[in-house]
């Protein structure tokens, strides 16, 4: 009842001071109603490729024309030296791990020719925002493959990630407690409720 009268609109001067204080207050609520993460809880690694993969075939809807590559499929092309990974997660996401050789979006744009021959692979945590790049870029006559569930399959699926100096770590950006399924054992980077938004 207290809570209630404060937010009650008669407190307030100012309509969107009032509308503001709502929806963070919204916000809190939700947060602390959420679901606690999975993270390295009940779920194997098996139960989490599983996962990924499922997430992953929902956000292809999104995309159906882009050709997928497994990432088992991706690994066998990067020990031949006939792939180029292009990373689309914000810089944040890359400071934490890559996968070999991966250059930005905008690197890959800039430079297409310097990859001619090269199976162009997009990524990001899930495939999901690369999914996305990999339209965009065939609309403008661009292919590009899609790593068929992201960064976390690829580790799943026991591929290496390196770090900012070019070292195997196990570390991994997985954006938020919704994609959280590293592998069991590895460090995980999230970002804030805040920080998913912008």
């Amino acid at each position: 009842m207290l809570f209630t009268n404060f937010l009650s609109k008669e407190r307030f001067t100012d309509k969107h001071q009032w509308v503001t204080i709502r929806l963070f207050t919204s916000l809190v609520i939700l947060l602390l109603a959420a679901p606690a993460t999975h993270s390295d809880g009940p779920l194997s690694d098996t139960a989490k490729k599983e996962a990924v993969y499922q997430m992953y075939a929902g956000y292809k809807k999104d995309f159906p024309d882009i050709e997928d590559i497994s990432p088992q499929q991706a690994m066998a092309m990067l020990e031949q030296n006939a792939v180029i990974f292009i990373d689309t997660r914000k810089p944040a996401e890359r400071a934490v791990s890559m996968l070999r050789d991966a250059v930005t979006k905008e690197a890959f744009l800039s430079n297409r020719d310097r990859y001619a021959g090269k199976t162009a692979i997009a990524y990001c945590t899930i495939s999901y925002r690369s999914g996305l790049f990999a339209r965009d870029m065939a609309n403008i006559g661009i292919d590009i493959a899609n790593l068929r569930g992201g960064i976390l399959a690829w580790t799943l699926e026991g591929g290496t990630v390196y770090d900012d100096q070019g070292r195997p770590t196990p570390r991994g950006h997985v954006y938020g407690d919704k994609w959280d399924f590293a592998p069991a054992g590895w460090e995980r980077v999230k970002f804030s409720m805040w920080e998913q938004m912008f």
